[in-house]
């Protein structure tokens, strides 16, 4: 009777280890961030978008989602907008990344995005490779995994985050960027 109980705690406890902790993103701070060019679009119109050139500005906010139109991605992109002023104001600019096809990246720009930030289009989640942030969707296509980033001016990362649910993203990417802040020169 004991021995049966061992193994069921055991095999339980084996696979919770198997599943990948949430608020933990693929690069970890410290990490160098990959530099990408990509075909994005604010408001309706589309341009190639450079991280090295954005990081010219200010820290990053760069922020891969699965699939535009889709519940959690439309409220990601609605609370990024919101909080967009306040991220400005640090000095920091937000970037919307996902596998997703520009024409279809133009339209969320405009209507989710609220033409607020600029959003990239990924095809086939090269890019969101690159940062180790991709997940196998329908049909196993390879899409961007719901993950945060806050990058530095010179390219390091400062905070990765990893959680299906988008309502976290915004608080912490912001608490990162206002500890950059902070921090003296």
């Amino acid at each position: 009777m004991k021995n049966w109980k061992v193994a069921l705690a055991l095999g339980a406890g084996l696979m919770l280890a198997s599943i990948p902790a949430q608020g933990i993103g693929a690069l970890q701070p410290g990490a160098k961030a990959p530099d990408f060019t990509l075909r994005a679009a604010q408001g309706g119109r589309s341009f190639n978008l450079s991280l090295k050139q954005t990081l010219r500005s200010g820290p990053v906010v760069l922020y891969f989602f699965p699939a535009a139109f889709t519940p959690g991605c439309t409220l990601e992109a609605h609370l990024f907008a919101e909080a967009n002023s306040r991220f400005n104001q640090l000095g920091a600019r937000v970037i919307g990344v996902t596998a997703g096809n520009i024409d279809r990246v133009a339209e969320f720009s405009k209507s989710e995005c609220r033409s607020i930030f600029a959003v990239a289009a990924d095809p086939g989640a090269k890019v969101a490779a690159e940062f180790d942030a991709t997940m196998e969707g329908p049909r196993k296509a390879r899409l961007s995994d719901r993950t945060s980033f806050v990058i530095a001016p010179n390219g390091t990362i400062l905070m990765s985050y990893s959680d299906k649910n988008p309502r976290g993203h915004i608080e912490k990417t912001m608490a990162a960027v206002r500890a950059w802040r902070a921090k003296p020169n």
